[in-house]
């Protein structure tokens, strides 16, 4: 199965002309927030989720970059003894040495770079799906765990009073350490002056921090449910596109409203299954006053003169095209709505 990489998507624009000592303390530092989101050693001895996690994005990365192994698994050396010394690294050791290898200029900075920030894109992938897992099982989780409360089988003293407290509190610690981590990660980024935000599994360019601060992480936080895939998904393209030079990113920036428009009209028992496209969905909005008439005028005008001449062919007609002012606009615009409309639900 491939997997989607930060290198790859980023191949183009180049970022960095050279190596130099920001990017060296951001690659030492995002290793480090590896290891603090998922340790392969506890109080001193091999976990086996650790061992799993870094197993997983080794081998997820090395097939990437078409490498069997990001470093040597075994090492060994002839002692001055003439003896003949030899181990096995762990695959957390193997990507330290891969991560933190000195640049020596055999391929571009641009490259080294963004080939070990992939293994942080992986990994708090990894880590955010796992902590996602955890959060969908919980209610049956409590479920046992008040059963198990009723049924007086508690032995001892703990803290909180019952077990089903237990369960709750532990899973706010791990979703805490988690997004702490996220957010370290992000004013790493910010620090090291490279124009990246992490969010939802991806590293993608974020180019005005006050944007990411007060639009792009409210939005990447509130989509981050399963409900909301396809409206994370083309939103995440339409930032892909942009980003890169591909064709039409605002189409898809719209789409993912529209998605999060169908979504709320259906959770909301407004869908007639008459609707033929997103004005009559804006219109059930309209109709149970989750917006107001002026609102509905104006997401119906975004939708005509920005998302329908990119849906259609224009025939003999000029190609439809939007500057970068208007394709950034495009994208802030969806999010905001997207936020708006669903902290109204």
């Amino acid at each position: 199965m491939l997997t989607d990489i930060f290198a790859f998507r980023y191949a183009q624009p180049r970022m960095w002309e050279t190596f130099y000592e920001e990017p060296r303390r951001l690659l030492v530092q995002g290793f480090q927030l590896l290891n603090d989101i998922c340790p392969y050693y506890v109080d001193g001895n091999e976990h086996k989720g650790g061992k799993e996690f870094w197993t997983r994005i080794h081998d997820l990365l090395a097939r990437e970059l078409g490498l069997q192994e990001l470093s040597p698994q075994h090492w060994g050396f002839y002692t001055p003894q003439k003896y003949w010394m030899s181990g096995q690294n762990t695959t957390a050791k193997m990507c330290e040495t891969w991560m933190l290898t000195p640049f020596d200029g055999k391929i571009p900075a641009d490259r080294f770079i963004k080939e070990r920030l992939s293994l942080v894109e992986i990994g708090f992938r990894q880590r955010e799906n796992y902590v996602a897992g955890l959060n969908a099982k919980l209610p049956e989780k409590i479920a046992e765990a008040e059963l198990f409360d009723k049924r007086g089988e508690r032995k001892g003293i703990r803290v909180p009073g019952n077990a089903a407290d237990g369960v709750r509190a532990a899973n706010a610690s791990l979703n805490a350490k988690f997004q702490e981590a996220v957010n370290e990660l992000n004013a790493r980024f910010r620090r090291a002056q490279c124009q990246l935000h992490y969010h939802n599994g991806f590293i993608q360019i974020s180019e005005d921090q006050t944007v990411a601060q007060e639009i792009e992480t409210p939005f990447w936080k509130l989509v981050a449910e399963p409900k909301w895939h396809n409206v994370d998904h083309d939103m995440k393209e339409a930032i892909d596109l942009r980003d890169t030079g591909g064709r039409d990113p605002a189409f898809y920036a719209a789409r993912s409203l529209e998605s999060a428009i169908k979504i709320i009209s259906d959770e909301k028992l407004l869908t007639t299954g008459k609707e033929k496209g997103a004005h009559n969905y804006i219109d059930n909005l309209m109709g149970a006053k989750l917006i107001e008439v002026w609102e509905m005028e104006a997401l119906k005008y975004f939708f005509t003169k920005v998302r329908n001449p990119f849906g259609h062919g224009p025939g003999a007609a000029p190609m439809p095209s939007l500057t970068d002012h208007q394709t950034n606009w495009a994208i802030e615009n969806s999010m905001i709505w997207i936020k708006s409309l669903i902290r109204r639900m």
